[in-house]
């Protein structure tokens, strides 16, 4: 490839990575196959059906030519990367074709991090390698990372260490992910501080997602958005000083004949629907009525401690929203992602990545993954600039889309279908059922 000047990269670097004429980042499924049975992993659910196999070189190779423009590789999918035994000799070729600045990642369960696979993967030149912490009781990480211990771990990060020494890389970045869940939440401060002990320098939170209803109950997060949760407090706190019980909202709205104090209760409501609505914030009055504060201020106190003790200890520290946020970006797209499976087949985003049945916005909701080609049929340059791709990505930077877990009226049939179509606003992508872009699920990006 003919290297390009600096006028044309300066040029290159005002268009949104998204509408460049090839991808910024690549998520590349190294395997699907697992060595683990993690409660809260797609693959160990109804509703997922998901083929195993591992990335071949064919596979890869068919990728490179959009190696030279990327700003990272991410070679993780549903399954574990060190079960893939090329992983080694993937890293190493794309580093020889990646631009100087460029970084190769993934996300480990460490549990076949030896001294020996720690050193083949340092010296390929691997950057960034995160492995997953859950928490730091022996209980409870084995009761979440189902076969996995947390020496393990602690055994992975010493391995880790060792080669970073060894292979004098001490640009190598280390680090830890934490799935939040009720269960192990209050561990998260301590969970950081074990970690840096043993020598991780970054530390990715998010919250769990459940495929399964009976893991919903053990979210951490709640559904209303902290712009709706600010806004109902509010007028919450005007409505108790001026001794109106809003709380009896649903109570009184029906009868056809009320009180003075009844219909106080309906106006009161009503103004303060229409501040929202002046705010373009969506009130799910049910679940405001009924929302968790307690819980929800445990959450705030515990994320403010970790940031704190990752300040403290010197420790890059990424934890996702308290609550879904009502602006809503999807760095996946924006920031110029694709996503290919082990098999070849292109995806825009780690949502549609594979086929599940998500309980994320607190019912069922059906997953298809969206495929724009396959790179055994077509280059990946070809795929990505074809007008379905690029009409989905610019689709999905405007964000016009409904917030689904926050409607009164969901679920509904459109969201609901087994073969998604359009939402109520007409859109084909299935962005509003999302909580990626809501800011509660993170993966090493």
């Amino acid at each position: 490839m003919t290297p390009r000047s600096s006028t044309a990269l300066a040029m290159e670097a005002l268009v949104a990575p998204a509408l460049r004429e090839y991808p910024s980042k690549l998520f590349l499924e190294s395997t699907s196959r697992c060595n683990l049975n993690c409660f809260m992993c797609m693959k160990q659910n109804a509703g997922t059906r998901v083929a195993d196999g591992d990335l071949s070189p064919a596979t890869f190779e068919a990728l490179e030519s959009a190696f030279p423009n990327l700003d990272a590789l991410v070679l993780n999918g549903v399954g574990e990367p060190l079960l893939n035994s090329r992983l080694e000799q993937f890293i190493c070729r794309a580093k020889k074709m990646l631009p100087s600045h460029a970084w190769v990642g993934f996300q480990t369960n460490g549990l076949l991090l030896n001294n020996l696979r720690a050193l083949t993967l340092v010296d390929a030149g691997l950057d960034r390698i995160c492995l997953s912490l859950d928490g730091v009781s022996p209980d409870t990480f084995r009761s979440i990372r189902g076969g996995g211990q947390l020496n393990d771990v602690e055994w992975g990060l010493a391995a880790l260490t060792s080669a970073k020494d060894t292979c004098h890389r001490s640009d190598l970045q280390i680090g830890v992910e934490f799935v939040v869940m009720r269960d192990n939440l209050r561990e998260l401060p301590s969970a950081l501080r074990w970690a840096s002990e043993r020598g991780a320098n970054f530390a990715l939170v998010s919250h769990v997602l459940p495929y399964d209803e009976s893991h919903a109950a053990n979210c951490a997060y709640e559904l209303c958005t902290l712009e709706a949760h600010s806004l109902f407090h509010t007028w919450k706190v005007k409505a108790d000083l001026a001794g109106v019980p809003i709380h009896r909202y649903y109570e009184v709205l029906w009868k056809f004949s009320r009180s003075p104090e009844e219909q106080r209760i309906i106006d009161f409501v009503e103004a303060m629907k229409a501040d929202a609505q002046r705010h373009d914030i969506m009130l799910d009055l049910k679940r405001l009525f009924t929302l968790n504060y307690p819980w929800l201020d445990e959450v705030v106190e515990v994320f403010e401690e970790a940031r704190e003790t990752a300040a403290q200890l010197g420790l890059d520290l990424r934890l996702p929203e308290a609550a879904p946020r009502e602006t809503r970006r999807c760095d996946f797209v924006e920031h110029g992602g694709a996503f290919v499976s082990w098999d070849g087949k292109v995806h825009p985003c780690y949502y549609l990545w594979h086929p599940c049945r998500s309980y994320a916005p607190g019912w069922l909701h059906p997953v298809k993954p969206k495929v724009f080609g396959s790179i055994i049929e077509e280059g990946i340059l070809d795929i990505w600039n074809s007008p379905a791709f690029r009409s989905y990505r610019e689709n999905v930077m405007r964000q016009e889309y409904p917030f689904c877990p926050g409607c009164n009226f969901a679920p509904c049939d459109y969201v609901q279908a087994e073969k998604f179509e359009h939402d109520c606003y007409v859109n084909a992508e299935p962005c509003g059922s999302c909580l990626w872009s809501a800011g509660l699920f993170q993966c090493l990006s």
